[in-house]
C-alpha cells in the first residue's frame, strides 16, 4: 500500500487537512471522505462532466485531478455555491427554466455554467453550448439548460439578488 501524503485544502470556505493515498481522486476524497456527495461520479474517464467542481476559480473535472493535486487550494462544491433560500443565479436559473430532468449532471452543469459566466457574463447562445460541451445530459436536448444559463446570466449582469 502507498504511503499517505498530507494535504491541506479549503472545501467550500472550510479547512480540511487528511491523509490521502497519493492515487485518490479528488472526487472520491469529496464524496467520501469530507461527505459531500453531491459531486456525482458519472463515467471515471473524464467524459461526462458529472463531477465538476471549481478549483481555484476555474471548473475541473474532480475525476481527473488527484486530490494531493488540489492541496493548498479552494474548491467549491455544488453544496458550497448557493443555499437553500440564497440560490446563486445559476441554480436559480436551472429552478425557473426547468434545465433538468434526472438531476444526474445538474451539478456538474452549474458549476460549469458558473465558471462561464465568471469568465464571460454576457455569452451568446454558441459560447454557453461551447462551455458545456464537456458535460453530458441524457435526459434533456439541453434547450432548457442554454435558457438557464442565460437566465442566470441576465440576473447577475442585472445585479439582482439570487433571493429577491
Amino acid at each position: 500500500m502507498a504511503e499517505k501524503v498530507r494535504i491541506s485544502v479549503n472545501v467550500n470556505g472550510v479547512q480540511y487537512e487528511h491523509e490521502v493515498e497519493p492515487r485518490q481522486l479528488l472526487v472520491y476524497y469529496l464524496r467520501e471522505t469530507l461527505g459531500l456527495t453531491g459531486t456525482h461520479v458519472g463515467c471515471d474517464t473524464s467524459q461526462c462532466g458529472a463531477c465538476a467542481v471549481d478549483v481555484d476559480g476555474r471548473a475541473v473535472k474532480s475525476c481527473t485531478m488527484f486530490a494531493v493535486q488540489a492541496d493548498g487550494s479552494r474548491v467549491t462544491t455544488i453544496e458550497g455555491l448557493g443555499a437553500v433560500g440564497n440560490l446563486h443565479p445559476v441554480q436559480e436559473g436551472f429552478w425557473e427554466m426547468h434545465g433538468l430532468q434526472c438531476g444526474f449532471c445538474t451539478p456538474g452543469m452549474i458549476m460549469a455554467a458558473a465558471d462561464l459566466l465568471r469568465r464571460n457574463p454576457d455569452p451568446s447562445e454558441e459560447e454557453i453550448r461551447h462551455a458545456l460541451e464537456g458535460n453530458l445530459c441524457r435526459c434533456t436536448g439541453y434547450h432548457n439548460i442554454v435558457k438557464a444559463v442565460q437566465y442566470a446570466a441576465q440576473k447577475m449582469r442585472s445585479g439582482v439578488a439570487a433571493d429577491d
